[in-house]
């Protein structure tokens, strides 16, 4: 069980401007600072637990319609310069992925690969190309979130990134462990951490000199130049995610989100922006698994209530998003959702990047007599599509996945188009190389060929 520790951040700001990394780069961790235990007795203790145990969701302090700037993430001083380079560039790039959490030593070393990928990234890239973020998908510490984890999964593994990292929460940063004291029950080191309201240091960074982030809330909405990202927070359980009441189903959860999401793409029609609209939500709307006799799927499946969820507000605002990025299940796999929306066919990738250092799952298992048998890229999978969605797909491919390498996104996005690039971060090296684009065209959401 969590140790009981007050955590709380120190009582005043220590910077008036945010920080990000360290001013001299610091060398790799070779282990954890603080023990971590296995968590199997507690896994197995809580295991009906993670089946029906949600948790509400704290409130934001922004209007449903406000954004928080990616300007005021870099501080008053070097927001808008920082602004100014990405407009001059016309362009803007940022990483992205998921489970980062490095829940024992033997993971570890895979996580820090996947983390000082990103940063030699940075590092190499010239100014135009130069990533100006990176929006983590949840999972950041295993297994249930404890504070006492938040420097070795997170600080220090990410101690020479230079720029901000925003971050939804995922099932293992909000999952409570009964008799968990108040001041570390995950979603509270969360928000600490992720969204305070001066860039302080807190107690779980330690000596490292990142601040903490100022985002509104673990449901908000980043805008950039060229982008907005809206973020949900998809709840505690295994499976599936969970943004709502759904009619009274959890009766802990309330509807906040979806009145968030509805205000955010009611703003964009208002704002006619014409950026990149990206949904980043923890839980996949979509998770392969085989058609019947062909072995079952992976560790997570899909979050088919959660999509409709989304397709109807969607169709409400007359607004749909260029991409949904979610990750949750420990492999990268790409979908093409081509759907009729207002009128005209669009096409819409659907993203799973959740092997960000935590594991990498087989994307389908045999079972019972039946082999394994995993899809050709390209495999039609409209059978993935629930009889209840809000919006019938046309058609839904299973266009390229990775279940044998840990990764990230590099995405790009400038006046006409939207690409992510998925890349492979090896297990036995750093050397990386990127798998995997998908380009679309922000004015007809149609997807464009390499």
């Amino acid at each position: 069980m969590p140790a009981k520790h007050h955590n709380a951040p120190l009582p005043q700001p220590i910077f008036h401007e945010p920080t990000f990394n360290e001013d001299v780069p610091v060398p790799s961790p070779t282990g954890f600072e603080t023990a971590h235990p296995s968590d199997n007795a507690t896994y197995q203790e809580v295991e009906k637990l993670l089946k029906k145990d949600v948790v509400a969701i704290p409130g934001s302090r922004a209007a449903d319609d406000a954004m928080f700037s990616l300007e005021q993430a870099y501080g008053t001083n070097h927001g808008p310069l920082v602004i100014k380079k990405i407009q001059d560039s016309k362009k803007i790039i940022f990483h992205a992925f998921g489970d980062s959490g490095a829940s024992e030593a033997r993971k570890y070393r895979n996580e820090l690969r996947v983390t000082d990928q990103v940063t030699i990234d940075c590092a190499q890239s010239n100014e135009a190309n130069r990533p100006a973020f990176l929006f983590h998908l949840g999972d950041v510490v295993y297994n249930f979130g404890e504070p006492q984890f938040y420097y070795d999964q997170f600080y220090d593994a990410f101690r020479n990134y230079p720029a901000p990292i925003f971050a939804i929460p995922g099932n293992h940063d909000s999952f409570v462990v009964p008799g968990t004291s108040d001041d570390d029950k995950p979603l509270a080191v969360f928000q600490r951490n992720f969204c305070a309201e001066h860039p302080v240091i807190t107690n779980e960074a330690r000596s490292l000199h990142r601040t903490a982030m100022i985002q509104p809330g673990v449901y908000f909405t980043l805008d950039a130049p060229f982008v907005r990202i809206i973020g949900l927070f998809s709840n505690a359980l295994e499976d599936p995610g969970v943004i709502s009441n759904q009619s009274g189903k959890w009766d802990d959860v309330d509807d906040k989100q979806l009145k968030f999401l509805s205000a955010q793409l009611n703003r964009i029609k208002k704002d006619k922006f014409n950026g990149a609209v990206l949904l980043a939500v923890h839980h996949p709307p979509y998770s392969y698994s085989p058609p019947p006799k062909s072995g079952t799927g992976g560790n997570h499946s899909s979050s088919s209530v959660m999509l409709s969820e989304i397709d109807k507000i969607c169709l409400q605002e007359g607004v749909y998003p260029h991409a949904i990025l979610s990750a949750h299940a420990h492999n990268y796999q790409r979908y093409t959702r081509t759907i009729d929306f207002g009128g005209r066919e669009i096409d819409v990738p659907f993203i799973v990047c959740g092997d960000g250092g935590h594991n990498v799952n087989a994307l389908v298992r045999a079972s019972k007599g039946h082999r394994a048998e995993e899809p050709h890229a390209g495999s039609r999978v409209d059978y993935l599509e629930s009889p209840h969605a809000a919006i019938k797909a046309k058609e839904l491919w299973i266009e390229k996945y990775d279940d044998t390498n840990y990764g990230y996104l590099r995405i790009h996005v400038d006046e006409k188009e939207l690409a992510i690039g998925f890349h492979q971060v090896g297990v036995s090296t750093l050397a990386q190389s990127r798998y995997d684009m998908v380009t679309v065209n922000l004015a007809d959401h149609k997807m464009v060929t390499n």
